[in-house]
């Protein structure tokens, strides 16, 4: 029985849904295409082909990152869900046009390098939205992927795709010559399984390298489970909020104790002055807690605010007070001991509209616009503050990553680079609620830890806190929604992966062979006989 055509999209988006993070069908990832490479085969009308890619990409979206409208203002969410299946469609648009012009066998490359592409831009621009980069798949089999040291997400997503192609082709070949059992078992079937298994063998093969004993580091995670919405950010609560997160640090630290950590925006809710940090009450409190244990650093979340001299490099962000002068905000952490020096780090991947108005440079009117998700309404400024925690006396750097910048594997991999030894992440997953959310982001870090091999201490506001070996193992998760505090020990890594080293290669050179393809696809259009010398080859 033939099938309507919109029942191959909804079959798409429905596997894709039920392989992702945190369902537990992960291999249906590895047919979770085929129904549109079925589709872009059959379909010939233009709209009617978008239609049902975008159909599929939609329902996938919605069913896999709903949440995403769990906030005061729904239509964030819809907007969210609309326009990033819109930006998916679009590698499926080119393929698509590829197909018409060149072999079949340039038409699926031209698919991986669409979509390796599409994934790279849209980690690298202001729209960035990369929850669904198709190597975040294996988030919940850290086994199968341990060989992500080498190629970072992108080498899941080439496994994805190659996958897809493959078993489709295969399917399509059976149907065609109307294999028998032992026919397609004997001559087809192993083309898929060598694609699918080789990279989960070979990745029984990869480990992390042994953890150094002598560094052994104690830390305290801190998960307060405070209400983002009804008590986080209310007038005159910071102090109380603070005792709360000292009371809770005080039951498990103690003199071996390296580093406590808070979670995001822990401190100064409503802001503070980065040049006024050291006379600020909450700072003055955490010293004199700190005085108790005199090896910790602590780490936290803040809201930070930064004074523009006349002197300065005014960014687009910067707002203006009734003075005239201008300043900014910052989704920041910092690093507070027992001196002076308080090292503060700015956030830099921001959340599009709740924390940055995309190309404000260029719709300066639009600054309002941002919701207001942090105490302070507008775009969050992007100007950097250090780029590593330093510890000297123990020589670890660490490399403090807020929020939404744990899913960024470049990003992650850039800073590193620099030296950093530990990752720290510190997050507020409670504003979408006990949502798959909060159980996703934390499944990515897990990611990170392998991309990196680095140990990850990840401390949420409302949970879930934890801590996560190279290898990709989660330990001590705490329930999402309760009060709850860790002490483990982690080891500062030094070691370089190959990932780290070179960055995304498979990215880049997707983005020189679709730059080729376009270039090709131009001169197509006005020479004919090159299209047509290339299909009868």
């Amino acid at each position: 029985m033939k099938l309507p055509l919109f029942i191959y999209s909804l079959l798409a988006a429905l596997l894709l849904w039920l392989a992702w993070p945190t369902m537990p069908l992960t291999p249906l990832i590895f047919i979770g295409f085929t129904p549109l490479l079925y589709i872009s085969e059959k379909v010939q009308h233009r709209w009617k082909y978008f239609g049902l890619i975008f159909m599929a990409l939609l329902v996938w979206n919605v069913a896999t990152t709903w949440w995403v409208g769990n906030t005061t203002l729904p239509l964030s969410g819809v907007f969210a869900n609309c326009f990033n299946a819109l930006l998916m469609s679009i590698p499926w648009l080119a393929y698509k046009n590829t197909r018409r012009k060149l072999p079949e066998v340039v038409a699926y490359f031209s698919l991986i390098v669409y979509w390796l592409t599409f994934e790279y831009i849209h980690q690298t621009w202001e729209f960035s939205w990369p929850w669904l980069v198709l190597g975040h798949a294996f988030a919940l089999r850290p086994g199968w992927i341990q060989w992500y040291e080498y190629t970072g997400t992108s080498g899941g997503t080439l496994w994805v795709l190659l996958s897809n192609i493959v078993i489709y082709n295969v399917w399509k070949r059976a149907r065609l010559y109307d294999f028998s059992w032992k026919q397609l078992l004997r001559n087809e079937i192993w083309k898929p399984a060598a694609v699918v298994f080789l990279p989960m063998i070979l990745s029984s093969f990869i480990y992390p390298s042994p953890d150094d004993p002598a560094r052994k580091t104690e830390v305290v995670i801190v998960q307060p489970n405070i209400d983002p919405y009804d008590e986080k950010f209310s007038s005159g609560s910071a102090i109380q909020q603070l005792e709360k997160f000292i009371h809770l640090t005080e039951q498990k630290a103690d003199n071996n104790t390296r580093y406590i950590i808070w979670p995001e925006t822990a401190l100064f809710p409503q802001g503070a002055w980065e040049n006024e940090l050291n006379y600020q009450p909450e700072v003055i409190a955490i010293r004199t807690m700190l005085r108790k244990y005199p090896k910790a650093k602590l780490i936290s979340g803040a809201a930070t605010l930064k004074h523009y001299r006349s002197t300065d490099e005014i960014p687009v962000t910067a707002r203006q007070l009734n003075d005239g002068s201008r300043w900014d905000a910052y989704n920041s952490a910092v690093q507070i001991d027992t001196s002076q020096n308080i090292q503060v780090y700015h956030k830099y991947e921001l959340v599009p509209g709740a924390e940055l108005v995309p190309y404000v440079r260029y719709l300066s009117f639009m600054q309002s616009v941002a919701l207001d998700f942090g105490g302070i309404s507008g775009s969050y400024g992007r100007t950097p503050g250090v780029e590593l925690f330093t510890n000297p006396a123990d020589s670890t750097n660490i490399f403090p990553v807020i929020c939404y910048e744990s899913v960024f594997s470049d990003y992650i991999g850039t800073h590193i680079k620099p030296g950093a030894d530990l990752l720290v992440i510190i997050t507020n997953d409670g504003w979408w609620g006990n949502t798959e959310g909060h159980r996703q982001h934390l499944q990515y870090a897990r990611i990170r830890a392998i991309e990196t091999r680095r140990w990850v201490a990840r401390c949420a506001n409302t949970g879930i806190s934890a801590v996560i070996d190279p290898a990709g193992n989660i330990f001590q998760p705490q329930p999402y929604w309760k009060e709850a505090v860790i002490k483990a020990n982690v080891t500062p890594r030094s070691g370089i992966t190959f990932y780290v080293r070179n960055g995304d290669l498979l990215s880049k050179g997707a983005l020189i062979f679709c730059i080729l393809l376009l270039v090709h696809a131009f001169i197509s259009r006005f020479i004919p006989g090159l299209r047509h010398a290339e299909i009868n080859q």
